[in-house]
């Protein structure tokens, strides 16, 4: 963008009716008829469609089920918030999971039916389930201790999370429910972050450092986000913390990966078209898509906007949670009148074709 009004104000500097009052009016003049008229927030920078819009609500890290019939996301009203199931065809809600607090940022799809999420409902941390449309009895999967957060439940039952410890003395008690504005889930300040292999025996092995992890459809990977400086890269391993590969390597905030359906790519949220590693607030965060062999990287959403949070789903469309500017339109097609719709809401865009990557 610096680049192109560079260019304008180049060209309007040759002309005796070029000044610093009239450029504006110049690039009115000659911008593009279909958009005259409309603010730069409301010209829209991509194809994402806007799936959830509640009243007063906001909606956040959408996760498809296995069979693509359902959305389970983290949704916030004032100080409450809660896991909903939603329909992946139109985003309409289909009830509450859950509105406890350790599985605001803990909770995954075990099947197309069930749910898994950390609890200490029984006096202690655990991995407990039940069924996902919010009825019926909750089994403890497996006792867990420490500070423990993005569980992923294992075909073995063996669990791997991401463990928190203090960073030094004077850290601050790290907070487990989710706030309504926790875009960065890898966040975690003054504390280290380790991935973790929970055996079912209660035995446990440090797999690396990192955090987000994500397991591969084959059962094979975990991907993850592992700090490096101010910077934060992707890598990948087995699921017992062999053969680490490392597949982003650029000045920039890598994080959230998430896997597509066949395994060869993977989702991930950046501020790489806009790094501000010393403020990231500050950035602009976008969702991109990478081969699992670091090559092909491509750029899917475009907005001055946040968004982040990607996931596929079986219907090729990449889902992802933002904070743009709502239209008129959006929020007549919504029926929203007077509740307010800033914050966090759903997306999505179709996944771009393109010529496969070599997965190794």
């Amino acid at each position: 963008m610096k680049r192109i009004i560079g260019l304008i104000l180049g060209l309007t500097a040759a002309s005796p009716l070029a000044s610093a009052n009239t450029i504006l009016d110049w690039m009115d003049e000659h911008r593009p008829a279909a958009i005259q008229g409309q603010s730069h927030q409301e010209t829209p920078a991509d194809d994402a469609r806007l799936l959830t819009l509640e009243p007063g609500e906001t909606e956040m890290y959408a996760r498809p089920s296995p069979d693509g019939r359902f959305l389970m996301n983290l949704s916030s009203k004032g100080k409450l918030s809660w896991i909903a199931r939603r329909y992946s065809e139109n985003g309409d809600p289909a009830n509450r999971i859950t509105d406890d607090d350790r599985a605001l940022d803990s909770i995954g799809w075990r099947d197309d039916g069930h749910v898994y999420y950390l609890s200490e409902r029984a006096g202690g941390l655990g991995l407990w389930e039940k069924i996902s449309d919010g009825e019926g009895m909750q089994r403890r999967i497996q006792s867990l201790h420490g500070m423990i957060t993005q569980p992923i439940l294992l075909p073995d039952q063996s669990i791997i999370a991401v463990r928190l410890k203090q960073a030094g003395r004077g850290s601050k008690q790290h907070k487990q429910h989710r706030t309504v504005d926790n875009f960065n889930n890898g966040d975690f300040p003054d504390f280290l972050t380790e991935i973790v292999h929970f055996n079912a025996d209660g035995s446990e092995r440090v797999l690396s450092a990192g955090v987000n992890p994500a397991l591969s459809p084959d059962g094979k990977w975990i991907a993850f986000a592992m700090p490096t400086g101010r910077s934060m890269h992707l890598f990948r391993m087995h699921t017992d913390g062999s053969e680490l590969i490392q597949i982003t390597d650029s000045r920039s905030e890598d994080v959230q990966p998430a896997w597509s359906r066949d395994g060869r790519w993977l989702l991930f949220t950046s501020n790489r078209a806009n790094p501000d590693l010393r403020h990231s607030e500050k950035s602009e965060w976008d969702i991109w898509r990478i081969g699992t062999n670091g090559r092909n990287l491509t750029q899917l959403t475009r907005d001055p906007a946040r968004d982040g949070g990607a996931a596929m789903g079986t219907d090729g469309k990449v889902y992802f949670h933002s904070d743009r500017k709502i239209s008129s339109e959006q929020r007549a097609e919504h029926q929203i009148k007077s509740h307010s719709v800033s914050g966090f809401h759903i997306w999505s865009i179709d996944l771009p074709k393109q010529a496969d990557p070599v997965a190794n």
